[in-house]
């Protein structure tokens, strides 16, 4: 420093931090507590009869706390994780648990409470929401699977099995995962998991309690078994759902917007093409042809709004890709047991289905703000930074936006643009470039545009003369 030159400002930040009394402090997860109440926690303590008998360094529902904050930070160890929790917590008196105590608390509460936790806060999370929610007065929905990676211990292998492929297989026990998520908001209205021996199908009847009269769900190919079919219809709910190529129902005369009624069963279908274009005048990707099974018999909703609204299922992808990708960072789940796994697999729906919310009751604050719009990975971020500075734990619940919220509302996306990018593996065990049906992928995904042209061949049906 020069002689003679002022001395530069100081500056001094005083924080005020209200958290639980005691041996309870640590148990929070920032402004997040707010959507997970300790109320909340110690109910489902409660009624699974996992409440601590004296307390300890961990009490119970601390040790909730901590299970969703290992969501929140998957890239480090449980240590770790607890130095994340009692972070902002300086001046106050707190436990510093070993890893076998944390092993020993997760074990003593077992799955029951973070399933009961996911319970209590599953559902589409669109309370004072329409729009993008709904459809003609329905709640759009989708179900569909997806796999997690399991460690690869002895004890994981006796319940969830690696897959058999043509490159050795899947290297970590796989563990199914099948969910009923609103469109709109991304909120997972129910969810089921097991070993990948049963396919998607065979989860999917117990998600049938989640569906009811006023919601439209839609689902790929593989969803429309006639069993299963009838077993959707008759929750209420409508159905749109794809159906196998060269599968011919029977079906009478076509109605003006060019679908058919099927004679078999209360409903009607419409074959469909759907050439993408790339805006950039690249060449046209070869158009694909969409076979397509409804229960709305409305005659106000024609077929190209149902083709249109079928787009919308690939939303329930975006959810999956938050899930595994942006909270998990596509890492293995880190628990070594099969109830360990499933304690974690529930503790990542609590904090996800927890984010969403925060995100919906943000977007309530600004009127016309679609959920779709906010960035889920900021709000993940903030909600990070919130744990570590134990932020917001008691604020006022009334404010919906809170830092969180004011965070993601000042740098919203811009509306979804459809987009198409061809079906090829992205992490090839090939070094070479990947090739497409319509030459070699030097980027990622364009903007398109889509084009809907519905079928009047009937080669995908059998026509009813009776």
């Amino acid at each position: 420093m020069l002689p003679g030159a002022p001395l530069s400002a100081e500056s001094v930040i005083c924080r005020v931090v209200r958290v639980a009394g005691g041996r309870f402090a640590p148990g929070h997860l920032g402004e997040l507590t707010r959507v997970v109440a300790f109320e909340m926690v110690d109910a489902v303590l409660v009624q699974t009869g996992r409440v601590q008998r004296r307390v300890r360094d961990l009490p119970a529902r601390v040790g909730v706390y901590l299970l969703l904050a290992g969501v929140l930070f998957a890239d480090v160890g449980w240590p770790g994780v607890w130095g994340q929790l009692v972070g902002g917590l300086g001046g106050l008196r707190v436990g510093r648990p070993s890893a076998s105590s944390m092993a020993a608390s997760r074990r003593r509460l077992g799955t029951a409470p973070l399933a009961a936790l996911f319970d209590l806060l599953r559902g589409p999370v669109a309370a004072g929401w329409s729009g993008a929610v709904f459809w003609h007065g329905r709640l759009v929905c989708a179900v569909d699977g997806t796999v997690v990676c399991a460690a690869d211990t002895p004890a994981n292998l006796k319940a969830y099995a690696k897959s058999v492929g043509n490159h050795g297989g899947s290297g970590y026990p796989l563990v199914r995962l099948v969910a009923l998520v609103a469109c709109g908001t991304r909120g997972v209205i129910d969810a089921v998991f097991g070993p990948t021996s049963d396919g998607e199908t065979s989860y999917a009847p117990r998600l049938l309690g989640a569906l009811h009269a006023g919601m439209i769900l839609l689902a790929d190919r593989g969803f429309e078994g006639r069993e299963l079919l009838g077993q959707l219809a008759a929750t209420g709910a409508d159905v749109l759902v794809r159906v196998k190529n060269g599968r011919r129902l029977p079906v009478g005369e076509r109605y003006r917007d060019g679908s058919l009624p099927l004679t078999d069963r209360p409903g009607r279908g419409q074959s469909c093409a759907l050439p993408d274009h790339d805006r950039d005048r690249r060449p046209p990707v070869d158009p694909g042809v969409y076979q397509l099974v409804t229960t709305v018999l409305d005659p106000q909703v024609p077929a190209a709004d149902l083709i249109r609204l079928y787009h919308d299922r690939w939303i329930i992808e975006t959810a999956f890709l938050e899930l595994k990708s942006t909270i998990l960072h596509g890492r293995v789940l880190r628990a070594k047991t099969p109830d360990g796994v499933a304690q974690e697999i529930y503790a990542l729906l609590v904090v996800y289905q927890a984010l969403r919310t925060a995100i919906v009751d943000a977007t309530l604050t600004q009127a016309g703000t679609d959920p779709g719009c906010v960035s889920f990975t900021r709000a993940l971020n903030t909600a990070r930074a919130q744990v570590i500075l134990a932020a917001s734990i008691l604020d006022d619940p009334t404010d919906l936006a809170g830092t969180m919220g004011q965070a993601a509302l000042a740098t919203l996306m811009p509306n979804r643009q459809l987009r198409v990018s061809p079906r090829i593996v992205k992490r090839a065990i090939s070094p070479y470039v990947a090739k497409t049906a319509t030459g070699r992928l030097h980027g990622p995904s364009y903007q398109a545009t889509l084009t809907i042209d519905i079928l009047t061949t009937d080669d995908w049906t059998t026509t009813n003369t009776a």
